[in-house]
Formats: structure tokens, sequence, C-alpha cells
């Protein structure tokens, strides 16, 4: 669920709110008058969303790994060790 609030009000409750966005992975939007909305989320979240931005960014890594997941969800991978990956790609 989004938590939206005002400029004021989230000055007013700054702490609580960053404890919402840690401690409940809330988001936070603040509206500002006359100004563009800004949204509050944790660092690791944000990290998360630049790193899949990254990765869908070229659309043959995109199709991989959207194929991957497809074949995921369908039970049709086979599945394979840590190990058994590292001797597959020469990975020591």
């Amino acid at each position: 669920m989004t938590i939206q609030t005002t400029y004021t009000q989230a000055r007013a409750g700054l702490a609580s709110l960053m404890d919402e966005v840690t401690n409940n992975r809330e988001i936070v939007i603040i509206q500002r008058r006359g100004c563009e909305d800004v949204a509050m989320i944790t660092a690791d979240e944000l990290a998360g969303v630049l790193e899949t931005a990254h990765l869908l960014r070229s659309p043959k890594n995109a199709k991989r790994l959207l194929t991957a997941l497809d074949r995921v969800k369908k039970s049709s991978g086979v599945s394979q060790t840590i190990d058994e990956l590292r001797n597959e790609f020469d990975f020591e």
C-alpha cells in the first residue's frame, strides 16, 4: 500500500515515515505544491529497481531473462547445483 502525504506532513513526521518505509516496505509519495511529487523507498529497493532496469535495457538480455522466468514458472527447466553450473561454465 502506498502512503501519500504532503510535504508539510512529511516534514513533521519524517522519522515515522522513514520507519514505515524501512520496517514495512511501504512507499511514501510526498506531494509538493507546484512541484513534482517525490517517492521515498528503501535504498536496497532502489538498488534492485535500478539493477532490474539495467538488466532489461538490452532487448536481447530482456528476452533471455523473460524466457528463463517463463521456464521456471512452467517448471520446464533443469535443476542444477552451484557446482554443476560452475563446471558447465568453467568457473572455479
